[in-house]
């Protein structure tokens, strides 16, 4: 876990921009306004930084909170106590424009556009009920159960300030034989503490203050516990308030810190497992001994990336400095289910069996990131493990912990789905989809318990609840739960690469940097496909086939593919949010040129509206003849006039084996800090260290500091190697730039798992940042006070300019009045009236200026009031910001007057 980048290096994660414009014959440079609840103050107790102040408060939550400049993201910022005000310590450099707030993909700042167009001008229906499985996990075990506590001491986490808690609830079952499975939750991130019932009384603070309460977020999922203990399954679940109460500082938002916390926890029960049960507290000497060769772990939103950051440091573990957790690992972790969780890093261990939860109403991890559990894992190893996809129509983000859930919890919840207007498809009370909370939970405690049967006690007669086949579970009432999967039997047919020929249909970029090549461009701030979730840059290997309506579209592999012993041919298909029941014909091509029609299959457009992530592949069959040996070529005809897209096409057959872990090659990206120097170029390697035997490879994505540019290229790891190159050229000078940051990113695409996937170089300034010298200014009233700021020398990036009003040395002050009232407004948000002195005010011009800049005008226009005043003065503050809107310096005090 390490901070070494701050939000430069955080930046680089999920940052897909349009590179800084170039700067030859630069514009001349002139005072701008910040818009609305934007300021260069800092929030309370932190150093002054680019600032954004909501109107209201803004609930701690699991997406990350982004500061972009039109399509260039700046940074992730980090929240004050107030719940309102998020700052920019350390970003970009560049031009301060059409700035915006986004959080998991959505605009949230004062400039947001608001209600847009829906998809539906009626409410989306659910569709069909499904056929039910003839097995469902649902439903109550023959197990008693007992219910209770554990608290050990607090553990101490690298980079955090405080011990985080070592505290979890256990259900367990009553009179159950021998050794039981371990059933491990975690919960993702919320508010820490509350003293009343409303949202103001919540802090995002640890220890709790005084006279505050921990919200106890770990009991949330205590029905899920209770199924689970009564099936026999010993159950706990573990509080993280330590870590959500930071985890903003890590570059990874606490994933390897959630990840120690498990496996700390875990290293507890494998002792009370064995010798150390007598020490052991007292609700785990009353459940059965445990079973850690039966381990299976439940996150919900970060908690989801910690569990499964757990499950692949158990398997492969970590540098021993960017660990927390040292003892051995005395456990197996057989499977994973993941409710709306983030995956940041698009880092999954592809050899550990998952199920994800995809709330169709998701308000805060809404670009249903954690999609890439399923895709991110396509190609990476063996393909044996089996991994779910389960889009829940009509669920939110929340309602699965009942600490979240307003009525149920103890302290202040809310719905993190909202929208000015009603929405037909996920607002309650309104729209007929969307599911109550005791809904909710029923189906989260149904699907995971399902995923535990399958993956932990090898059920394969659960695995039709997580694989596409298209079937429900009676007891998750009356939800309609989408499904699709990869691995388990199936084997490749078609994986779009640039391998792949296309005819009559085309390959599209699933992450582009032009509209042009991209799969699908989105428009709005919400919506868009969860299978398209960037995550730093342009992935060659990651492609689609865009399909149009009538066109027989032929798809050919470079070499044919086997299809023996497969039962079915599955496409993961995508046609547009409420799309009506299309047709798609299907036709392969075997080894020897012989076609065979295989018939036809409809898809219908999962609902959707303008505020969801909607554009979901869901899973058709086809069955396939027994002689078929091989599949050389693929046919499909959408009998639409709409749009479609093919993730991929297996040959499927039932069945789910049991995962053999591949010993794969670990990738942990590091960080290095030099010092720029005066001359000359100096070649730097950022430490990427990689153990592991195999043949394996990895994508690499390197940004440029001043441009934004991002390079990417695919490295080879070699067997046995221990650092795989990436060498940076670092140009010494003598002229100021400010501090560079190379943000680096890793991912994994074939043999290997990435560990820590960002890191990079820290090129610190050793140049003077240039003086700023000033001039008073004198005008007449009704003319503008000019003054011209000069540089003692240019600068290689972006420097800005922020001009504090200060009460001035003698005689009267300048007024609200005094002033162009539209640019008062402009410049401090506030209005002119009633008529008080400018340091009185939250007047905060600034000023930009480019690199190669010695010299830039700033001007207050004033008003004549046609009143014998005598002369009025003003005074600014001139505080310098570097590139990275780091520590401000006072560079210059800018005295003016203004005469009758």
């Amino acid at each position: 876990m390490r901070r070494i980048l701050a939000a430069a290096v955080v930046a680089s994660t999920l940052l897909l921009g349009t590179s800084a414009p170039a700067w030859a014959d630069p514009p001349e440079p002139a005072a701008s306004a910040l818009p609305p609840g934007w300021s260069l103050d800092g929030a309370d107790g932190q150093k002054q930084a680019l600032t954004w102040t909501s109107d209201r408060l803004i609930p701690p939550g699991d997406a990350a909170v982004e500061f972009w400049s039109g399509d260039r993201l700046l940074g992730r910022a980090e929240g004050a106590a107030d719940l309102r005000t998020f700052t920019l310590p350390q970003g970009r450099s560049g031009p301060l424009s059409d700035l915006q707030v986004r959080v998991g993909g959505k605009r949230v700042d004062a400039a947001a556009p608001k209600q847009p167009q829906r998809r539906a001008a009626t409410a989306p229906s659910a569709g069909p009920a499904q056929p039910a499985n003839p097995v469902d996990p649902g439903v109550k075990g023959p197990y008693a159960t007992t219910t209770g506590e554990y608290t050990l001491p607090g553990v101490h986490l690298s980079d955090y300030p405080v011990p985080v808690e070592m505290q979890a609830v256990v259900v367990a079952p009553t009179n159950a034989p021998g050794r039981r499975p371990l059933a491990l939750f975690l919960h993702g991130r919320h508010w820490t503490c509350f003293t009343g019932n409303d949202l103001d009384s919540i802090s995002l603070a640890w220890p709790c203050a005084t006279g505050s309460q921990p919200v106890p977020s770990y009991r949330g999922y205590l029905q899920a516990q209770q199924l689970l203990a009564s099936q026999g399954y010993v159950t706990v679940s573990i509080s993280a308030n330590g870590i959500n109460a930071y985890d903003n500082g890590d570059d990874d938002y606490g994933a390897q810190a959630r990840s120690s916390l498990v496996r700390m926890h875990l290293a507890h029960w494998a002792d009370w497992a064995g010798s150390g049960r007598r020490n052991a507290p007292a609700i785990v000497r009353k459940a059965p001994r445990a079973d850690l060769s039966k381990v299976f772990l439940m996150g919900h939103s970060r908690g989801g990336e910690g569990v499964s950051r757990a499950a692949l440091d158990s398997l492969t573990p970590p540098p021993a400095a960017q660990d927390d957790y040292h003892g051995r690992v005395r456990w197996t972790i057989r499977g994973l289910l993941l409710i709306g969780p983030t995956i940041f890093g698009q880092n999954p261990h592809p050899e550990v069996p998952s199920a994800t939860i995809l709330p169709g109403c998701d308000g805060d991890v809404s670009d249903l990131q954690g999609q890439l559990f399923i895709d991110a894992s396509r190609g990476i190893g063996a393909g044996r493990a089996l991994h779910s996809a389960l889009y829940v129509i009509g669920a939110n983000h929340n309602y699965f912990n009942t600490e979240w859930t307003p009525g149920q919890a103890i302290g202040p919840a809310t719905d993190d789905f909202g929208s000015e207007e009603p929405d037909p498809l996920c607002t309650p009370g309104f729209a007929p989809t969307r599911l109550t909370p005791q809904q909710e939970q029923t189906v989260g405690a149904t699907y995971i318990a399902t995923a535990a049967r399958l993956f932990v006690g090898g059920d394969d007669r659960a695995r039709p609840l997580l694989d596409g086949s298209g079937v429900r579970a009676r007891s998750a009432g009356p939800a309609r739960v989408l499904t699709h999967a990869i691995g388990a039997r199936r084997t490749p047919v078609i994986i779009p690469s640039q391998d792949l020929t296309v005819r009559n249909a085309k390959l599209c970029d699933q992450v582009a940097d032009q509209p042009e090549k991209a799969c699908l461009v989105n428009n709005s701030w919400v919506g868009g496909s969860p299978h398209f979730v960037a995550f730093a840059g342009p992935e060659p290997e990651r492609v689609a086939v865009a399909l149009t309506g009538g066109a027989t579209a032929t798809l050919r592999p470079a070499t044919a593919m086997p299809v023996t012993g497969s039962k079915a041919l599955a496409l993961r298909l995508i046609v547009p949010p409420n799309a009506p029941a299309t047709s798609f014909a299907v036709t392969v091509t075997d080894g020897r040129g012989r076609r065979t029609s295989l018939g036809s299959t409809t898809v219908t457009g999962v609902p959707g509206t303008e505020l969801t992530t909607s554009y979901w592949a869901q899973e058709v069959r086809l069955p396939l003849p027994r002689s078929l040996r091989t599949i050389a070529g693929l046919e499909i005809t959408p009998q639409g006039s709409g749009p479609a897209w093919l993730i991929d096409a297996w040959g499927w057959q039932p069945g789910s084996p049991a995962p053999r872990p591949a010993a794969l090659d670990r990738v942990d990206v590091g960080g290095l800090t030099v010092d720029e120097g005066d001359a000359g170029s100096t070649t730097y390697s950022v430490p990427v260290v990689s153990h592991g035997r195999l043949k394996a490879k990895v994508r690499l994505f390197l940004s440029d500091p001043v441009t934004g540019d991002i390079r990417s290229w695919v490295a080879a790891v070699k067997p046995g190697a221990s650092r795989v190159p990436v060498p940076i050229p670092v140009v010494g000078n003598t002229t100021y730039g400010g501090d560079q940051r190379y943000p680096l990113a890793a991912k994994a695409i074939s043999n290997a798992v990435v560990g820590d996937y960002i890191g990079g170089l820290h090129v610190r300034e050793d140049d003077p940042v240039p003086t700023v010298t000033v001039a008073p200014a004198t005008a007449a009233e009704g003319s503008p006070l000019t003054w011209t700021l000069h540089l003692s020398a240019p600068a290689d990036s972006y420097l800005y300019l922020l001009l504090a009003p200060q009460a001035p040395a003698t005689g009267p002050e300048l007024s609200s009045t005094d002033v162009d009232p539209e640019w008062f407004q402009n410049n401090s948000g506030e209005d002119p009236e009633p008529s008080r002195p400018l340091s009185g005010t939250g007047l905060q011009p600034f000023v930009e200026i480019e690199p190669g800049t010695t010299s830039v005008e700033f001007a207050v226009p004033t008003v004549a009031d046609g009143v014998a005043e005598g002369a009025e003065h003003v005074r600014f503050q001139v505080l310098l910001y570097p590139p990275d809107f780091s520590d401000p310096i006072p560079a210059a005090i800018a005295d003016g007057t203004l005469t009758d």
